[in-house]
């Protein structure tokens, strides 16, 4: 067995009460090096959390409109990471919108209408979990929309966008991009877990059939939507810790705000 050898912190860090509680639950698998990789990965968390507080005042104290689009395959981790971001933010300042399949009176609608009734006010940060550009892969591959209609989307979603920031909204484009094998780890275990088997719905038990399709349209949507002003941020998301502090990081990155 090869011996590890920790520093001062990472052994302060497992004389912890919480490194403790994980010891005994784990009992005889116990794994210092493993527990010692959860303990860094929520110390790492706590800090950036409190960092998106500040974020979050700094938003509601200049009046600014913040809207962050989460994208993916099924099962990529859109809403466990954007669960870690709003833990601890005041959810009398954010939204998170995750829309379900449009009304009749909807589907007679402009297509960006029901989008525009959920864009961020003053002082508010929105979360979509999947946007407007179910449109540019779900839609099409599943044939949800005609052809006529996803070439109109991709003509208009670049202008519409333009309009949003032009009007001081702050869009953040994010891409959790999972690997095929992953993806059906993830939906394995889905299934087996009554506690998360509602998750699974019919689109997903399509996904791996149609991995090809999604990839074709994913990438027609980066070529045409990938633009200088309203950039795709494409986040690699098979290991879901550091996937989740680095959506974070990257938030944290793209706004400008300074700590009260």
């Amino acid at each position: 067995m090869t011996k590890v050898n920790f520093s001062n912190k990472e052994l302060k860090l497992l004389s912890t009460k919480k490194a403790l509680k994980m010891m005994l639950k784990s009992g005889t698998k116990f794994s210092p090096e493993k527990t010692l990789k959860i303990l860094q990965y929520e110390e790492e968390l706590e800090t950036l959390q409190n960092k998106l507080i500040e974020l979050q005042n700094w938003v509601i104290k200049k009046r600014q409109r913040v809207c962050i689009l989460f994208e993916g395959r099924d099962a990529a981790g859109k809403g466990g990471a954007i669960r870690r971001i709003t833990h601890y933010l005041n959810p009398r300042f954010y939204r998170v919108n995750a829309l379900p399949k449009p009304s009749e009176k909807e589907l007679g609608q402009w297509y960006f209408q029901r989008y525009i009734n959920k864009l961020p006010n003053p002082s508010e940060i929105v979360f979509f979990d999947r946007s407007w550009y179910n449109r540019a892969v779900v839609e099409p591959v599943n044939g949800f929309c005609t052809i006529q209609e996803y070439e109109r989307f991709l003509g208009e979603v670049n202008g519409f966008e333009e309009m949003l920031i032009n009007d001081g909204i702050v869009l953040i484009k994010l891409y959790i991009s999972i690997s095929k094998d992953e993806q059906k780890s993830r939906f394995n275990e889905m299934q087996g877990n009554p506690l998360k088997r509602w998750k699974i719905t019919p689109v997903d038990l399509k996904a791996q059939d149609l991995w090809d399709q999604y990839t074709d349209y994913k990438e027609r949507m980066f070529e045409k939507t990938n633009t200088k002003k309203n950039p795709w941020i494409i986040i690699q998301a098979n290991k879901k810790a550091k996937a989740r502090t680095q959506i974070i990081k990257t938030i944290l990155s793209k706004i400008p705000f300074q700590a009260e």
